[in-house]
């Protein structure tokens, strides 16, 4: 396993600018640049919120009109009460974005809009009435629909401009407008937030938008108070944002029951909801009020276990079941029947995934009161090493209005990092074998934060019990502290009739694991290590490579080639939009790899994927008869080698830290238009080679079920290889520094994954020949 400048002046005196001064131009410039998108993104929002207030405003005028006639739908009293300051509020958010649209057009890096801001937070008044009159407008739009039939249909049908398309229409009830508003409030505040931390404080705009937020924060505050008098503090320091640090899908045991649960745990509170299409918040606890139960606690309440009889009872259920549905898969009047088994399996799998979790993650709040959670395949250390980290930074109890807790919750479902349940568990394939030969392979497992990952995996080596595989593997860490190593027997059935029984299970025989010690690790020679289990012995040679040395782009020396070459080098030499190795890659995983089990996370063998590289450099024309014949595995890591090996990083060294810095927006309108103008700002063959892996990779994760490649898996596997800061901007430690295990799930890298997901999760993004349009001209999405 592995892995000059000479000045020459014409005169007596020369002159040499100075280094940081220029450090300082360009990280200003990069500030600035960002101040454009942010405002872009802005603009994008306000044209949203202005299309839902004139939605609203669109059965105003004909209500008032029938007001005055014999057969009034509603009295004035009741058009004044459900649209109290609507018109304010449109027109005070038009007249903000007609002066900040030439603006932002006109752009220039002195250009100030700070005026603009604090005019709209001065006028903050008017947001006071609309919110003191809100709850008398819902109730008695409500009681109004249920008297009359005529505006209950106008009202649950109010047709919202599209921002995409001026002919498109999308419906929304009054209810959902009337809230728009109440949910402005506190996003204005967050805007604020996002562009005062991309404007330099020596820019004009700097004091006015501090004054503005300042503001914003006064009247937010005011608002809370008046409707949470008791509540002790803000949630968070004056300054700061929440921040979703980790969530994770939990069972909970509830008076002695089960329950699934997906927890989340963000800078200040720890947060639990029902698992359902929208999110329904269980409980939450402020993380000052975290305590964690003592020895004597847990041994007071101990944790009702399954019996590891019932748990084997039950994963042989489930093989039975996925027996059986083979079998009806090969008649021809199964499908109402592999229905059925395949409900009845979704329900064994439930049961297991319920009754598996045994280590316990505990948890009390200030009163006292109890909470279990019981973690899937996850420890619970690294959890607890955060909140006490959390706690550190002295955060007051506090107390979440309904309304803010609503808010909260409802954006769980955005924040969101870990989507698919995880229906099958690792240990499930232990203990199912039907046939005895010598056809051995070992599977290379690595931990990331405790939950085991397969990595690697040797070819079957047939006819022998003294294999010499000498393959190679490069491994990524992602926080891991043991590698893990799985020698299974690889069963094939050998007459008809047993193929018949259905899916075969290959047989652990050994099984055995090392702790990766950083220290051990840094030694720059190959270290060699014996693992001895069940009566086998696995020797293996292991080098530790740092992250910053493994992701270091470096030029190739050959410009015949393709890896180390420039994409934009590449495509022209080729005549093509996509790189030829990226196309066939693609083509050929489509082809056989779409359900191989941890495509593109599982490495594959070294020596294959190095060959293949020289054949892509060479331009060797029998490289496609190459790839038929290797191991999916290793046509997957020559893809991800020849992005990694890219002089600059797909998403460009120039633009990265924008998107790292748009990824953090907190307005989700304002984030959209920020990300996608970034994202047409790429150059043409970067961008066209970005969609095209893009529709690649949405497409592997239609299979997730049989290939276990969530879209929160492929980002974690491509998102620090298709982003990645310039060595300057680099925050990773160099090689000189001390290496932690941990330090290969910095918070940069936490950063490029959850940029490359944001794409991933997008329902579409613009064709690339309308690149150019960037919303800085228009404001369309």
């Amino acid at each position: 396993m592995e892995h000059s400048e000479e000045n020459q002046p014409d005169c007596g005196v020369s002159f040499v600018p100075d280094p940081m001064s220029n450090q300082v131009e360009l990280e200003q410039e990069k500030r600035q640049e960002m101040r454009k998108w942010v405002l872009s993104g802005i603009l994008a929002s306000e044209e949203t919120y202005l299309n839902h207030l004139e939605a609203l405003l669109i059965p105003m005028k004909p209500l008032k009109a029938a007001a005055t006639t014999s057969q009034p739908m509603l009295t004035i009293q009741q058009i004044e009460t459900i649209f109290f300051k609507v018109p304010e509020l449109h027109q005070i958010h038009k007249d903000f974005y007609n002066a900040l649209l030439p603006r932002v057009q006109d752009w220039s890096y002195q250009q100030c809009v700070g005026d603009l801001f604090q005019k709209l937070a001065s006028e903050l008044g008017v947001y006071r009435a609309f919110v003191d009159n809100y709850k008398v407008a819902v109730e008695t739009a409500d009681k109004c629909c249920q008297a009359n039939s005529q505006f209950a249909q106008i009202s649950e049908n109010l047709k919202v401009k599209s921002t995409k398309e001026c002919k498109e229409h999308n419906s929304s009830s009054s209810t959902a407008l009337l809230y728009k508003p109440v949910d402005r409030v506190t996003r204005s505040t967050l805007v604020l937030h996002d562009l005062l931390k991309h404007t330099p404080s020596s820019h004009p705009d700097f004091p006015l938008l501090q004054d503005a937020l300042r503001i914003s924060q006064n009247f937010l505050s005011s608002i809370n108070e008046e409707i949470t008098p008791r509540r002790q503090s803000m949630t968070v320091k004056k300054g700061e944002n929440r921040q979703l640090l980790r969530d994770r899908f939990m069972v909970e045991l509830v008076e002695g029951s089960r329950k699934l649960r997906h927890v989340f745990l963000f800078t200040d509170l720890l947060l639990c909801t029902k698992l359902k299409k929208q999110a329904d918040c269980k409980w939450y606890i402020p993380l000052a009020d975290v305590t964690f139960q003592t020895i004597d606690d847990c041994e007071s309440c101990p944790i009702p276990l399954v019996q590891e009889e019932e748990i084997d009872a039950m994963k042989i259920k489930i093989s039975q079941i996925k027996n059986e549905i083979q079998r009806e898969k090969r008649t021809t009047k199964g499908a109402k029947m592999i229905e059925r088994l395949k409900k009845k399996l979704s329900e064994q799998e439930s049961l297991l995934l319920l009754m598996s979790p045994n280590i316990a993650f505990r948890v009390a709040n200030r009163n006292g009161a109890s909470i279990i959670l019981l973690f899937l395949p996850f420890r619970d250390s690294h959890w607890r090493e955060i909140v006490r980290e959390q706690q550190k930074k002295c955060f007051k109890s506090f107390s979440l209005t309904s309304l803010e807790l609503q808010m909260l919750t409802n954006s769980c479902v955005k924040l969101q990092t870990v989507h698919s349940i995880p229906m099958t568990m690792n240990k499930e394939r232990e203990g199912f074998s039907y046939w005895l030969v010598e056809n051995l392979y070992c599977s290379l497992e690595v931990d990331s934060y405790g939950y085991f990952v397969n990595k690697a995996k040797t070819r079957v080596y047939r006819d022998s019990t003294v294999p010499s595989w000498n393959e190679e593997f490069e491994i990524e860490l992602e926080g891991s502290q043991t590698l893990r190593l799985l020698c299974y027997e690889k069963c094939c059935p050998k007459t008809k009739q047993s193929k018949e029984e259905g899916e075969i299970t290959d047989k652990i025989v050994a099984k055995g694991q090392i702790k990766l010690d950083p220290q051990t690790l840094q030694n720059k020679d190959w270290q060699r290590t014996v693992i001895a289990m069940n009566g086998i012995e696995v020797k293996l040679s292991m080098k530790f490579t740092s992250r910053e040395f493994s992701l270091k782009r470096m030029p190739s020396r050959k410009q015949s080639g393709v890896f180390g070459v420039k994409i934009q080098v590449v495509t022209k030499r080729e005549r093509s939009k996509v790189p030829l190795i990226v196309r066939q890659c693609v083509e050929e995983i489509e082809r056989r790899g779409m359900d191989e089990v941890g495509i593109y996370r599982v490495s594959g063998v070294a020596t294959d994927i190095q060959a293949l590289k020289a054949a892509f450099d060479s331009n060797n024309r029998d490289v496609s008869v190459m790839m038929r014949e290797m191991d999916v595995n290793a046509i997957a890591g020559t893809l991800k080698l020849y992005f990694r090996e890219l002089p600059e990083p797909l998403f460009t060294d120039e633009l990265y830290p924008n998107f790292a810095g748009g990824i953090a927006l907190s307005d989700s309108v304002a984030k959209e238009s920020c990300m996608l103008n970034l994202l047409l700002s790429l150059p043409e063959p970067n961008l066209v080679t970005f969609l095209f892996l893009l529709d690649h990779l949405k497409r592997v994760t239609e299979n997730e079920s049989v290939n276990k490649m969530s879209l929160h898996n492929l980002a974690t596997v491509f998102g620090p290889t298709l982003l990645r800061p310039s060595e300057k901007d680099s925050k990773i430690p160099s090689s000189s520094q001390p290496i932690s295990m941990n330090d290969c799930w910095s918070l940069e890298v936490m950063a490029q994954v959850q940029v490359l997901l944001y794409f991933l999760q997008l329902e579409s993004i613009p064709a690339p020949d309308s690149k150019r349009q960037s919303l800085l001209f228009s404001t369309e999405v």
